[in-house]
């Protein structure tokens, strides 16, 4: 096989340990390191000092980011692999023989790289899924608000629309003072402004429904609760701002562009630029993006027969947020995705068709970034331009079946 690198380094990477082997023609040199700053900085000189134009390493957990690091302050030019492309053979498992192995395959240039952004971006992306954690922390601690309240027969989510509102919260620090819930009370936190006029139920089935027993002890959980509900608000507050103050003025536009995109909004938009950046170069075509990001078809073909065509594995954060940005879109009635959405849950699921949806919205996004344009709706009526007659026919001969007679007339020309 042709050699791509004169000089090169294959790292095996662990928590504790690290072994390289560099490859310098047919002769290797094998060497342990240890994975503290010190000995990362030894290793960065020692390939610097062998001439190394390229080093490779398995995609281990977080442990290699240290050492990327280290190699990109040391302008080493470095590449992380996922382990299934580099399997080792079998029955030669051992730290050296793997550190051997990854520089013969990126000798011989038979390994693919995995995308790793800039150190500015890898950055924001830590704040942006930082701030998705916190967000799913928070709605766990409303689930076990919800089964709080309902073990003590407080029906609350039947009474106002979100149970983490201005006037849930000011109903539970009620209750939790030890008062009892009556019309009078009612009417008196109304006169105040502390609830609002419009609650799903009237105030007879009000009080019916928040006056449950509750123990001490669950008191006392529920206060936790409310406390780090108000105490995860804040994080959450506190990191809107630190992602507001890190993005540069290109992201920001990118930011805006997208969000002109039906489903997407501002928070969901800063997650995708944290994740895919605003340079789509990287990215040859849609269909690439769509890989990385496991929202496309998947290719699974044997003797001219088409197997399993399920999604590949991609970037978890990046097609969840896209899911979930693609449900929202469903909801616009006038928007291409619902229309989308609701031709292929149809007869393919509402799952299926969720996905798609966000397949659809990741090619808009990557065209909207990369030809630096706005954003045109193909609207609700697209999928209706095409089959006109045939859809026609379909539809006269469900009304027959029902008993009537139609004639067709053309509108207009």
């Amino acid at each position: 096989m042709e050699k791509v690198y004169d000089i090169c380094c294959g790292i095996d990477v662990h928590k504790k340990l690290i072994v390289a082997c560099l490859r310098t023609g047919r002769k290797s040199e094998l060497r342990e390191f240890g994975a503290t700053t010190k000995e990362l900085l030894k290793l960065a000189d020692w390939l610097n000092e062998s001439g190394c134009e390229m080093a490779a390493m398995e995609s281990t957990g977080s442990y290699w980011k240290p050492l990327y690091n280290v190699l990109e302050a040391s302008e080493i030019k470095a590449m992380v692999v996922n382990a299934q492309h580099m399997k080792a053979v079998p029955g030669r498992k051992t730290d050296a023989k793997d550190a051997e192995w990854i520089a013969d395959l990126l000798q011989h240039g038979l390994l693919r790289a995995s995308y790793i952004p800039s150190k500015e971006q890898r950055e924001l992306r830590e704040l942006t899924r930082y701030r998705k954690s916190l967000v799913e922390e928070r709605s766990r601690e409303l689930n076990r608000l919800q089964k709080m309240l309902e073990g003590a027969n407080i029906k609350l989510s039947g009474t106002v629309s979100t149970i983490n509102g201005l006037s849930a919260r000011n109903i539970l620090n009620y209750i939790m003072d030890g008062g009892v819930f009556s019309e009078d009370v009612f009417k008196e936190m109304l006169r105040k402004k502390e609830i609002s006029y419009h609650l799903k139920a009237d105030p007879k089935q009000l009080v019916e429904d928040l006056n449950g027993v509750l123990s001490p002890i669950q008191k006392r959980m529920i206060k936790e609760l409310l406390k780090h509900l108000d105490e995860l608000d804040v994080h959450i507050r506190n990191l809107d701002d630190e992602i507001d103050n890190f993005m540069n003025p290109d992201e920001k536009d990118a930011v805006k562009s997208i969000c002109e995109i039906p489903g997407i909004g501002e928070t969901s938009a800063k997650t995708i630029i944290s994740i895919i950046g605003t340079d789509m170069e990287r990215f040859p075509s849609d269909r690439h993006i769509s890989k990385w990001a496991g929202v496309c078809p998947g290719n699974n073909e044997s003797a001219k027969k088409r197997k399993s065509g399920r999604t590949p594995k991609g970037n978890p954060v990046l097609r969840s947020t896209l899911v979930q940005c693609a449900l929202a879109a469903a909801k616009r009635k006038e928007s291409y995705f619902s229309a989308q959405y609701t031709r292929i849950s149809a007869h393919r699921g509402k799952k299926r068709a969720a996905v798609a949806v966000a397949h659809s919205l990741l090619i808009a996004i990557y065209h909207v970034l990369k030809d630096k344009t706005a954003f045109r709706d193909l609207g609700s009526n697209y999928y209706n331009q095409f089959n006109k007659e045939r859809k026609a026919n379909s539809m006269v001969k469900k009304l027959m079946l029902l008993g009537y007679t139609v004639t067709l007339e053309q509108a207009f020309a």
